[in-house]
């Protein structure tokens, strides 16, 4: 289900209607597909739900709720951070979710320019702006800032490694561009170096959290950059699960764990159903056409979600990986200069005759 449906499902209770599956991309022809499948449940005339979702309530579908509540109380209020990320269908990872972020101007009565957060209740976080800025959308009848602006908040605001995971996602699902995100850095009020550097290591080709995660940590260790191309004899569609480091002739293999949306991935759809039984083979240890068969060759390693949350571990497996390609594929040139030094030698020993034993 794409990040726009999924988000109106979220808000209104876990169902949608034909006309929003229609507004958010999906013809007659898959809507009557998914529902002839099972993927969709007819509720009642008109109302459906994903078949998996029935009885799923998650921490991302109680925010979303809450937010388009408040939202809608106000028509001054203007989903931001975490929250306009939510209601843009990006990955929530390891964001707090326990706050509606919303930003508004300074009311009117107040002179001067107002900057700043407040906690207006327990749950709820004022970000006053005076004017809000540019890059505010509507959609569904409420305001939110864009995709690109509410990655830079993100980034501006919250932990690297699920703020790398948005800017990844806004990338990989073609719901902003590098240069964007850029330009809204320049808007932020605060955080913004701190932003900046999310924005430049940001790439389009991570496709997970996972991915994400895992190419932050050996960023962050120094090693080097991953290529843009898959590995000998893997196909170009199967990048999704390893990462090639041609210098260092070595696959590093990973759990996909969590996958970005994109129009190319959706239910039903062999390439993704290929996709995740690729991860699963992976997890129970079944490897992938193309890779070793052993479990620990030169040039090879295997990082599983749960490796993600020691980066010391996963950075040293790496390392020994590296080294044991480079010992396994090393070359060794020859040096003239000891290869006549071993010569001379052995005139000389020649030279000396016989060496007798004393006793």
């Amino acid at each position: 289900m794409n990040p726009t449906l999924s988000v109106l499902r979220a808000i209104r209770g876990g169902v949608f209607t034909r006309a929003d599956a229609r507004a958010c991309g999906y013809t007659d022809p898959d809507i009557d597909t998914l529902l002839s499948t099972g993927g969709w449940r007819r509720i009642r005339p008109g109302r459906y739900a994903a078949f998996r979702d029935l009885t799923l309530v998650t921490d991302e579908t109680l925010h979303v709720r809450r937010t388009f509540q408040l939202l809608r109380e106000s028509s001054g209020r203007i989903a931001s951070h975490q929250s306009a990320a939510a209601l843009h269908g990006l990955p929530l990872w390891g964001l707090d979710l326990s706050e509606v972020h919303l930003t508004l101007a300074a009311p009117e009565e107040i002179p001067g320019v107002l900057r700043g957060r407040v906690m207006a209740k327990p749950d709820v976080v004022r970000h006053v702006r005076s004017p809000v800025g540019p890059g505010v959308v509507a959609w569904n009848g409420i305001r939110l800032t864009s995709p690109p602006r509410a990655v830079a908040e993100v980034a501006a605001t919250c932990p690297p490694a699920p703020a790398q995971a948005v800017a990844d996602a806004s990338l990989y699902s073609g719901l902003t561009t590098t240069a964007a995100l850029r330009k809204a850095t320049d808007h932020l009020i605060e955080g913004a170096e701190r932003a900046r550097g999310i924005v430049t290591r940001a790439t389009s080709e991570s496709a997970s959290v996972a991915e994400s995660r895992l190419r932050l940590i050996l960023a962050d260790a120094g090693l080097p950059m991953p290529s843009s191309s898959p590995p000998p004899g893997v196909d170009a569609d199967q990048l999704g699960c390893s990462l090639w480091f041609p210098g260092e002739r070595t696959v590093v293999e990973f759990e996909p764990y969590r996958p970005y949306w994109t129009d190319a991935a959706d239910e039903g759809t062999p390439a993704l159903t290929a996709y995740l039984a690729e991860a699963a083979d992976r997890a129970f240890g079944v490897p992938r056409p193309g890779l070793p068969v052993d479990p620990s060759p030169a040039g090879h390693c295997w990082i599983s979600w749960a490796d993600l949350d020691d980066p010391v571990e996963v950075t040293e497996r790496v390392r020994t990986a590296f080294a044991r390609a480079n010992r396994a594929t090393a070359v060794r040139t020859l040096d003239p200069a000891r290869r006549a030094r071993r010569a001379r030698r052995s005139a000389e020993l020649s030279t000396q005759g016989p060496i007798t034993r004393q006793s």
